[in-house]
């Protein structure tokens, strides 16, 4: 995160939200906000007039860009230690560059998360270590329902079968 973090956790805190993450990219600076049981578009317009207002005095970026404010959403990206640590137990996708190896994408549940690695269950390799510094991007992914359930007409009909021999 930038050197400015502090002073926007501060304006946010006053709006009962949380920096979520803060990053300029090209001349885009993408700043992401969060709270328990969501953020309204209320809520992110409010959050982009006060930073905004802030950014006009305070004048802490050299040159011509656009304030993005925006919340994580469902698929968020991971890009710090605290971002991986508040992610575990979700589904997550993940490319680990390999030093003299081809870079190799992992998906599964992300299962620990400390200050220099994560561990992750990938379906196909089991639990992978990783080192967040080896990590190029990561993301959570959303899981659209639960886990399908046997439909009961199919289970009675089995039954039904089973008995009938």
């Amino acid at each position: 995160m930038t050197d400015f973090a502090t002073p926007l956790r501060a304006i946010l805190a006053e709006m009962d939200l949380e920096l979520y993450d803060v990053e300029l990219v090209s001349s885009t600076l993408n700043v992401t906000v969060r709270r328990a049981g969501g953020v309204d578009l209320e809520t992110v317009a409010s959050a982009s007039r006060k930073i905004s207002a802030w950014l006009d005095e305070k004048d802490p970026i050299a040159g011509r860009y656009t304030l993005d404010v925006s919340s994580p959403g469902l698929e968020r990206k991971l890009r710090t230690a605290e971002h991986f640590a508040v992610a575990v137990g979700e589904m997550v996708t993940l490319r680990e560059l390999r030093v003299g190896e081809p870079t190799r994408r992992l998906e599964g549940p992300l299962v620990s998360a400390d200050g220099h690695k994560v561990v992750i269950r990938d379906t196909d390799l089991g639990e992978v270590e990783v080192n967040i510094d080896r990590v190029e991007r990561a993301r959570t992914v959303f899981v659209w329902g639960a886990t399908a359930k046997p439909s009961p007409s199919k289970v009675s009909t089995s039954t039904a079968k089973t008995r009938s021999k």
